[in-house]
């Protein structure tokens, strides 16, 4: 059945082709945070390991969001490590690193994901794709707080 939804095929591929690179900028980042939840020792251990947690069990939320947001678009969802490692531009980490460096990468990685989700916003505005731009968004502000809150850990 032919998808009519008052955006353009043109539009939603285009949408969908940056909520792609979005939905991979995600799991990667929740892959890393997962990682670095595992590994991370030293002083802050217990704070660190909780916070990584509760990141990435909202970033677990956030990329089925994504993806759904991709499906309801009428494209189907990269859903693959090869395709993400092709889109994102989120680094990995080994699970080696010192506790802060992990802090500093996800920092990166937090903001990776904000530059992403701002890249995307203005082509889903202009096609009034408010869904989209409601959940762009929504993420941006996630990530900036998150940001934020490891950035103030490095002070």
């Amino acid at each position: 059945m032919e998808l009519n939804i008052g955006i353009s095929p043109e539009d939603r591929e285009k949408i969908a082709s940056g909520l792609s690179q979005l939905l991979a900028d995600s799991y990667t980042l929740y892959l890393k945070t997962h990682n670095y939840h595992w590994n991370v020792e030293g002083p802050m251990f217990n704070t660190l390991h909780l916070m990584f947690e509760e990141h990435y069990t909202e970033l677990a939320t956030a990329v089925d969001e994504i993806a759904e947001r991709i499906r309801a678009l009428g494209v189907k969802a990269p859903g693959s490590y090869a395709a993400y490692a092709k889109l994102t531009s989120v680094e990995e980490g080994s699970g080696e690193e010192s506790a802060e460096e992990m802090i500093r990468q996800l920092v990166a990685g937090q903001e990776a994901v904000v530059r992403t989700a701002r890249e995307v916003f203005s082509t889903a505005e202009t096609a009034n794709d408010e869904p989209t731009a409601d959940l762009l968004t929504q993420r941006m502000q996630i990530h900036e707080k998150n940001a934020w809150m490891l950035r103030s850990m490095l002070a």
